[in-house]
């Protein structure tokens, strides 16, 4: 079984991300390869602090439980489709704060990206791919580009209630682009097993 984590990339209030990632988890189970398990993994449900840890990760020395949880929940995943909003032209802080926590646990996997924002999120990305190639995680090609402008519908939006943040109302090809990203993601993360196996037992 390969194991596939779709991260929510925003903790922000009136996030868009959830409706995204409930999208894309459930599209996913639809449309993923034969054997793959996809799960959601939630930002929030860490409560992470700003980095904390004394130790860089890449020594592998962790003093905060909040750490080894959340490295015990990304080390189970194989691949991971990360679900990210631009915020100026970058990435979400939660989001690389999440990920400057760990160092082993995203090695030699695969990563997808989809995105939302008023340019569709690319820029954010394009700094996600850097930051994942420092990682050893290989980012595949295929992405799903969302625009706030024609995928969310904001009729009836109330700035007082922060359960409601627009309805997402994605078009149809971004299916399509789910599944090539799937489909990537999923030959990569398999293809890296073996990567992962020889650094394991040495």
């Amino acid at each position: 079984m390969t194991r596939i984590a779709v991260i929510v990339g925003s903790t922000r209030t009136h996030r868009r991300a959830d409706s995204v990632a409930d999208w894309t988890v459930q599209t996913a189970r639809k449309v993923a390869p034969e054997g793959v398990q996809v799960e959601l993994v939630d930002l929030a449900d860490f409560d992470l602090p700003v980095l904390d840890e004394p130790a860089p990760a890449m020594s592998g020395m962790v003093a905060h439980e909040h750490t080894k949880r959340w490295g015990q929940a990304i080390g189970s995943f194989d691949g991971f489709v990360f679900v990210t909003p631009e915020y100026n032209h970058g990435v979400p802080g939660p989001l690389k704060n999440a990920i400057d926590y760990l160092w082993h646990e995203w090695n030699d996997k695969a990563a997808g990206f989809v995105s939302y924002g008023t340019n569709g999120g690319v820029r954010a990305v394009e700094q996600l791919r850097q930051v994942a190639a420092e990682l050893k995680l290989a980012d595949v090609r295929a992405q799903v580009v969302l625009n706030v402008f024609t995928d969310f519908d904001y009729s009836g939006l109330d700035v007082t209630d922060p359960t409601i943040a627009g309805a997402f109302t994605p078009d149809e090809q971004h299916t399509a682009d789910l599944t090539e990203l799937l489909v990537e993601v999923t030959a990569w993360s398999r293809a890296l097993a073996a990567v992962r196996d020889t650094a394991g037992a040495h």
